[in-house]
């Protein structure tokens, strides 16, 4: 047999009271292709960083072509020829994409301009070399991080969630690129929580469970269902039948909308008119960077619409172009970001402290102070409701792994009863079980009459949860079409600008 390119021996971690790995073995044979499964908290991201010099075993031996290796940093990494794409990006928001890539990758500006166009053209990552990173979508800046690793040239290359944001065109457009990679002499690790991306991508996987591993096997000899049971331990429930639903009130209006961002990265919205009534969800669909973000901001509030728009969005009923964020969670309105670090959560805080920034009217304020007995047992109903693994609720939001610190905020806010909710990308990140879990909620609550609101780039999600979708493509947004009446395919025509032949628009 061929001798390992990387191997783990008996890798432990812990953080305190939290043991992350616990003897952990792996081999990752050369030009292959091996996946790490595992719920969230299972510490596969942990194991990521381990191999790639972000942190360093408390126990254990890390052997790299035949010989031990120790990585003090994610640079000694690279120059070893091990590159790395994070679940949560990695970029400077003030530098343009070409200034981040020139961070890490040596050359002229001019040159590497070029070979970002040509790695976008290639392989599906199309972005604007000179485009400032804070006014990319959540989905374009994956897209720089994957050409910056693939620019040095990696020996392995490790990916944690890199399809969580990215359409389906662009998917197979980067499992070419992998097969390629991997044809070509790389090795690749790969971390997702869409199973049927594993069967299709990968010809090794390890399976972890609370920090062990639990099994090696074949993904492509098992089906999603078994492999879900392996990770979780336990049969994945059915989804949630949506209940048929009379008419409701609008909750959430907007009337041809039209808005021209400052910023000229942005993406303008043209005429952008939906109705979201009780007892309803609607999906938004649509490739990331065409508009998502910017119709985000301006439902929430934090976006400021210019004084001949600002009768264009109603909640409840009530004209809300004049309120900001905090007047338009007064009337019941609860909001999950795309971007759960720096927007839905600080990370340098606790969960306690991070219930606070919107679940402070629920009575967790007491002349002006903090109720500490109150704020903590909201956040320990939140933790038990949503199964955030955490070691309690004093921990800080930074320190979870991503899809649990998801399921944080998204039970914060269904916790506040809003009738209206807003979820941007809902289970981005999350594994299989917890998103399942997300998904039932979420048509729990349409049941029970609330108004719910969804952008999401992944179409399956989509199609699970909502009653209609409407498709954002360059800024505007097509009719709404009765979900059961549709097929994905009409919906992906929309998303890259041709108008479906069939499909039912609702009246």
């Amino acid at each position: 047999m061929t001798a390992p390119l990387l191997s783990l021996r008996a890798i432990s971690k812990s953080y305190g009271q939290i043991h992350a790995n616990q003897g952990i073995d792996l081999d990752v044979a050369p030009q292959s292709i091996h996946a790490v499964l595992g719920e969230n908290g299972a510490g596969k991201s942990t194991l990521m960083k381990l191999i790639y010099g972000v942190e360093q075993p408390d126990d254990g031996t890390v052997v790299w072509e035949g010989e031990p290796l120790s990585l003090a940093s994610p640079a000694e990494a690279r120059r070893k020829g091990i590159g790395m794409v994070f679940q949560h990006f990695l970029l400077f928001d003030t530098l343009t994409v070409v200034e981040n890539i020139q961070l890490v990758v040596p050359g002229r500006k001019a040159d590497l301009m070029e070979r970002i166009r040509t790695f976008g053209r290639d392989f599906g990552l199309e972005v604007d070399p000179l485009a400032h990173v804070h006014a990319l979508s959540v989905g374009e800046r994956q897209r720089v991080e994957i050409i910056r690793c693939l620019m040095i040239k990696p020996r392995l290359l490790i990916l944690d969630e890199p399809t969580s944001v990215l359409p389906p065109q662009s998917v197979d457009k980067l499992f070419d690129t992998l097969r390629r990679l991997r044809d070509g002499g790389v090795s690749i690790l790969f971390i997702s929580h869409k199973l049927e991306e594993i069967r299709a991508i990968c010809d090794r996987a390890t399976i972890l469970r609370g920090g062990r591993v639990t099994g090696h096997v074949d993904p492509r000899e098992h089906n999603a269902h078994d492999l879900a049971r392996m990770m979780i331990g336990r049969d994945m429930p059915e989804p949630m039948p949506a209940l048929p639903q009379s008419g409701g009130e609008k909750r959430l209006e907007i009337i041809g909308l039209a808005y021209r961002p400052d910023d000229p990265f942005a993406v303008p919205l043209s005429n952008i008119s939906l109705t979201v009534r009780a007892g309803e969800i609607l999906g938004i669909a649509g490739i990331s960077g065409n508009g998502q973000s910017e119709l985000a901001a301006l439902i929430s509030g934090e976006a400021v619409l210019p004084r001949e728009q600002r009768d264009r969005i109603y909640m409840m009923g009530k004209d809300v172009g004049t309120l900001d964020a905090a007047a338009r969670r007064q009337l019941g309105f609860a909001f999950v970001p795309e971007d759960r670090l720096g927007r839905g959560a600080v990370p340098e805080m606790s969960l306690v402290l991070n219930s606070l920034l919107t679940a402070h009217p629920l009575g967790l304020l007491r002349h002006g102070l903090v109720d500490k007995a109150k704020a903590k047992a909201f956040t320990n109903e939140c933790i038990r409701q949503y199964d955030v693994r955490t070691p309690g609720p004093d921990a800080e939001a930074g320190a979870l792994s991503g899809g649990n610190l998801q399921k944080f905020i998204v039970g914060r806010e269904i916790m506040l009863s809003p009738k209206l909710l807003f979820v941007a990308q809902p289970t981005w990140g999350v594994d299989v079980g917890a998103a399942s879990a997300v998904r039932r909620r979420l048509v729990t609550l349409r049941n029970e009459g609330m108004a719910i609101l969804v952008i999401s780039e992944e179409l399956e999600e989509l199609f699970e949860l909502c009653d209609s979708i409407q498709v954002l493509h360059h800024g505007t947004l097509s009719p709404p079409l009765v979900t059961r009446d549709t097929r994905p395919e009409e919906i992906g025509r929309y998303m890259i600008g041709a108008h479906p032949s069939r499909g039912k628009a609702l009246a």
